[in-house]
């Protein structure tokens, strides 16, 4: 039957079959956002059943033969438009991939990471990792079983890092992390020899709802839609998608340091203008997708460090701040408060981390991941192996499980694989933000003046509007003419923090 259909016939099934699935893989992560929000401590078990029933369904429909064939028909025919030949190469690839997993697989995953989130949840309210290990555990050995049934070469951490960024391999990032391990502890002992920057003043008594307010302003200047999204609070900030006219970001408010919610939402807002930025009419088509999490993660980073901690960016916004906080900041001049956010002092939370001691952060993570993987580190012997690790690359002692292994969220998702491309993120954004000031005329003066729609323009032409039609470094390539090339963050860390630090 399939056989005597045109390839327009085809193409119309295939967009509305996977439609469909994206409605159901969308409506999960509403629970899911919901889950770590709203959601009243007894609800977790019944709402765990309902994203695992999600998961199965989703997953059902996606690696049905009949989806399969129709793929297979559809690549074969050569009458297809451009952007529809792309979209069925990558569904077609994704099939493969995903059909190695029985549907019950899908759902014991779906299951064990709701148990987690919800041990990782109690366990921080209680500063103990002994309340979380024995669901982090049975979710290790879920995402070991998921190596074995995805396949790999060399190290199983290999199938775990391609879902987040495609042909990444242990030996890519090990090459990658070496080359800038040293570059990073130079610039880090550089500046431990010079007069440390004052930031006493982003501590003191910083009012929730008037940091709740001024961060919706910034968020509003950035361009984020809050007709197409929403802000909300949080245990770990984060940003989810249902398409890109419903996006939603999450942050989280000390009442004592200004600066967990201000970067917070700056890097979420990041994610947030990337997913707002994709292509409506390709929903739950791969050309309607993200690139990557690396290139995710660039558009969080970008506009966190290069535009957020920028001298530029503040000249009209800080007077506004300070009459907000007339006692915190009042006496704080602009050159004071530009040198203070980008203190460089190793310390114990990556969210919260300058951008040089930033990467030592993650590459400890990926260590310890890729050691979970492979079997070689026991999950009982994280908070020591962490500790000890803590001390080793950063020079601090870290003196509970809270700021410590149970600081992050992503264990308790199951997503094992995503902390280097924080990293690649980072490198990325430096050489897209290089790029954009050499492409956009007035683009400086224009961030000088609190102005930031000449750079989202570029962003969105260059990078958001092609979704998944690029691997992240053709992408790369395409956007700066360039493959990936650290120099250009390091260029940047070099510049930026020998003046602020005078070496």
């Amino acid at each position: 039957m399939i056989l005597t259909k045109s390839s327009k016939e085809l193409y119309t099934e295939y967009t509305h079959r996977m439609q469909k699935i994206a409605d159901i893989k969308y409506s999960a992560a509403v629970l899911q956002w919901d889950q770590e929000t709203y959601l009243p401590a007894k609800g977790a078990d019944f709402r765990g059943r309902q994203l695992a029933t999600l998961s199965e369904i989703g997953h059902e429909w996606f690696v049905d033969p009949t989806l399969g064939l129709l793929l297979q028909t559809l690549d074969e025919r050569a009458d297809l438009q451009e952007d529809e030949k792309r979209n069925i190469t990558l569904s077609l690839e994704d099939y493969e991939k995903q059909k190695k997993f029985s549907p019950a697989f899908v759902r014991l995953l779906s299951e064990a990471s709701s148990r987690c989130f919800h041990a990782w949840l109690q366990a921080r309210a209680a500063n103990s990792f002994a309340l979380y290990k024995d669901e982090l555990q049975k979710l290790v050995d879920l995402k070991k079983q998921e190596a074995e049934l995805a396949g790999y070469e060399k190290h199983p951490y290999n199938a775990l890092l391609d879902q987040y960024e495609k042909g990444a391999t242990v030996g890519l990032l090990d090459q990658v992390f070496n080359e800038v391990r040293v570059p990073l502890k130079e610039i880090l002992d550089r500046i431990a020899g010079r007069p440390q920057v004052d930031d006493a003043f982003l501590r003191g008594d910083y009012p929730k709802q008037t940091q709740w307010d001024f961060g919706m302003d910034l968020i509003r200047r950035m361009g984020f839609d809050f007709e197409a999204g929403r802000q909300d609070l949080s245990e770990h900030p984060f940003t989810t998608s249902f398409n890109p006219h419903d996006v939603r970001i999450t942050t989280r408010i000390d009442a004592h340091d200004f600066s967990h919610m201000t970067w917070s939402c700056i890097h979420e807002t990041g994610h947030a203008l990337y997913e707002q930025g994709l292509p409506p009419h390709y929903y739950g088509l791969p050309l309607g997708e993200f690139a990557s999490l690396s290139i995710h993660e660039s558009q969080s980073r970008l506009w966190e460090n290069n535009i957020g901690r920028s001298e530029r960016w503040w000249k009209t916004i800080y007077p506004r701040l300070q009459t907000l906080f007339p006692g915190q900041l009042g006496s704080a001049s602009l050159e004071q408060f530009y040198k203070g956010i980008n203190k460089v002092h190793p310390s114990l939370i990556r969210t919260e981390a300058d951008e040089v001691s930033y990467h030592f952060h993650v590459m400890i993570r990926y260590e310890l991941e890729k050691q979970l993987i492979q079997g070689t580190l026991s999950v009982d012997s994280i908070p020591a192996w962490w500790n000890e690790n803590y001390k080793t690359w950063l020079g601090v002692t870290v003196p509970d499980d809270k700021r410590g292994c149970l600081q992050d969220v992503h264990w308790s998702h199951g997503s094992f694989g995503y902390f280097p491309t924080y990293s690649l993120g980072s490198f990325y954004a430096a050489q897209f933000f290089a790029t954009a000031e050499k492409q956009v005329p007035g683009l400086d003066e224009a961030i000088g003046q609190g102005q930031t729609a000449p750079l989202l323009h570029w962003l969105r032409e260059s990078i958001h509007r092609h979704g998944r039609r690029y691997t992240s470094e053709e992408l790369c390539q395409q956007a700066t003419g360039k493959p990936l090339d650290i120099n250009y963050f390091l260029d940047y860390l070099l510049d930026k923090y020998g003046n602020i630090y005078n070496f």
